[in-house]
């Protein structure tokens, strides 16, 4: 069993069932799945509300949290996050909640198949939400790195196991440089949490419009008080090397530290959904995040 398995999923009928017992209001004349990943089910009701529901007990904290915090973050960024409107209560027919947000419009990175030019022009967008974001405070007590992200004495190990993973499906072979980074990232102190950050900022996560523009920022169950560079994958990943910095001129300042984090966070995010879009048959993911190794190891070009 593959470590994304579903304890529950919410089929369309349950879906519908749940949907219209606890929101009446809503006409449910239509109901398309938007989506499956690693903790939800998404499906969208009538082209205007996504509802998620929780695939495993696991990231139910998190969703949790997202319906209590997401409405307060979406008013003071510069980009549109889902806001959870309809929340649905726990039910002898389904066991953990659920919520309804507006529908945000945009693709998906692996979809959109953005050239050079354009990712390049995602650096500034990006790098002014993760400033805003980053500096943040919200009455509360957000877990702190729930996940374990910018621990490096978890991270690391994780990363080379699956890197293993990879060359073993005859996916990428990770070149020297991230052997060296690697060990490089043993050597870092403990993270420390000074931002309020996304925590799972990968190329998911980020939706573009048809012009290639930043459209929305979804999925926020790892948000948490953090390290900063846990919210650099995409910095590593999907921006060309030459285009990384425009992304600081518009930040402000990361330490080598807090790179150094976002960069072996990228490395195993992005093996992470090569792996999954390997085994699920998603073909475009798998395409994209292979990719996106390969930008994560790329150098900027000097001069």
């Amino acid at each position: 069993m593959h470590e994304w398995a579903a304890e529950v999923t919410v089929d369309e009928v349950l879906a519908r069932r749940l949907i219209g017992e606890q929101f009446p209001e809503l006409a449910l004349g239509s109901l398309r799945l938007l989506g499956e990943g690693w903790d939800t089910t998404v499906w969208l009701v009538d082209e205007e509300w996504v509802f998620r529901f929780p695939r495993r007990s696991y990231p139910v904290p998190g969703l949790e949290n997202e319906i209590a915090y997401l409405p307060r973050l979406g008013p003071v960024l510069p980009l549109p996050i889902p806001n959870p409107t309809l929340v649905g209560r726990p039910s002898p027919e389904f066991r953990w909640p659920f919520y309804g947000a507006p529908f945000l419009r945009g693709r998906e990175l692996a979809d959109a198949a953005l050239d050079d030019a354009a990712r390049g022009a995602l650096a500034r967008p990006l790098a002014e939400f993760l400033r805003t974001l980053h500096a943040v405070e919200l009455e509360g007590e957000l877990p702190v790195d729930p996940v374990r992200r910018a621990d490096m004495s978890f991270r690391v190990p994780r990363t080379v196991e699956r890197l293993e993973e990879l060359e073993r499906l005859g996916l990428w072979t990770a070149p020297p440089l991230v052997g060296d980074l690697l060990e490089s990232a043993r050597e870092l102190p403990a993270p420390e949490p000074t931002a309020t950050c996304h925590g799972d900022l990968h190329l998911r996560h980020l939706l573009v419009d048809r012009d290639g523009r930043p459209s929305a920022v979804i999925d926020w169950i790892d948000l948490s008080r953090n390290d900063p560079g846990v919210d650099l994958v995409l910095y590593w990943s999907s921006l060309p090397p030459e285009s990384r910095s425009a992304f600081l001129e518009a930040y402000g300042p990361l330490s080598d530290e807090q790179l150094l984090r976002g960069r072996v966070l990228a490395v195993f995010l992005c093996g992470t959904l090569a792996v999954w879009g390997h085994h699920e048959g998603v073909e475009n993911v798998k395409r994209e995040a292979v990719d996106s190794l390969e930008r994560t190891v790329a150098a900027m070009p000097s001069g």
